[in-house]
């Protein structure tokens, strides 16, 4: 119960910080390794406490859909945008940024449960 409220915490939290960072991207510099690291360490939070072995597939296919979106992101597609490209861009990238180690958690854990299921 506490894992779940938590884990849904660092999720909000983790959406709330890849906006933010991405809206004000170009005045917070200095701080871009550190919503990095956040956003980082709260993928590997809501990897581990959010997603279960049932949602497991649906959130891997969501994941590769926002990792794909994302690449595009860095491939400067979005920044093309009129007046609000670069802004779009910074926020895509970061939340692939936050669902990247989530969906590393999520992909081990379902190669161990079938590693450890008999044939």
């Amino acid at each position: 119960m506490v894992s779940q409220t938590i884990g849904s915490w660092a999720f909000i939290l983790g959406v709330l910080i890849a906006v933010v960072g991405g809206a004000v991207g170009g005045y917070a510099v200095a701080y871009a390794p550190w919503i990095t690291l956040v956003l980082v360490i709260l993928g590997l939070v809501v990897g581990f406490l959010n997603i279960s072995q049932k949602e497991a597939n649906d959130f891997l296919i969501a994941a590769i859909a926002l990792s794909l979106v994302g690449v595009g992101a860095n491939a400067a597609q979005l920044s093309t945008i009129p007046a609000i490209g670069s802004v779009v861009q910074a926020i895509v990238v970061n939340i692939a940024v936050f669902v990247a180690p989530a969906a590393l958690v999520v992909a081990l854990k379902a190669v161990w449960n079938l590693a450890k299921s008999p044939v």
